[in-house]
């Protein structure tokens, strides 16, 4: 059975499926699966930010097949890692949970590179074209190490 993880943003356009194509490409595909939400319905059904999409291709990683999502609390059942990109949405998912098991499940991604720092990924999406970048490396530092713990743990 495959071990399933979610990363989170707030529309999910941006920067979760980024952090969805760049943990998947470091995973092996038939032991790990890898999905991506929002915390808001906005974009439901939508394809990731042109920006997105485009800084992932650079990277040999094509992310334009995704679809907006809203997080749900079924998530908790069907997800073993829940990772989010900054504090509102660690708030916005840990007040979904029903128990302990659920909120251990929901962790914030650069505390992988950051232990207890709770540092956000910057929302790129009204910032300057350069944003996406920065959150791409970010997002594949922490991917790299979190991949590995996996990994290791699962294989």
């Amino acid at each position: 059975m495959a071990v399933k993880i979610l990363m989170v943003c707030l529309g999910n356009i941006c920067r979760s499926p980024l952090a969805e194509g760049i943990l998947a490409a470091k995973l092996p595909e038939n032991n790990f699966s890898v999905d991506s939400a929002g915390t808001g319905s906005w974009h439901i059904g939508s394809s990731p930010d042109k920006r997105s999409i485009a800084t992932a291709k650079a990277h040999h990683l094509d992310i334009s097949k995704q679809k907006g999502r809203q997080f749900n609390k079924t998530d908790f059942d069907v997800f073993d890692y829940i990772y989010v990109m900054d504090k509102s949405n660690y708030d916005n998912v840990i007040a979904l949970a029903n128990n302990t098991e659920q909120k251990q499940k929901v962790q914030i991604i650069l505390n992988e590179l950051f232990p207890g720092e709770n540092v956000d990924v910057p929302d790129p999406y009204y910032g300057l074209e350069n944003g996406f970048e920065n959150v791409y490396s970010m997002l594949d530092e922490a991917c790299s190490i979190i991949a590995d713990k996996l990994i290791s743990k699962h294989t």
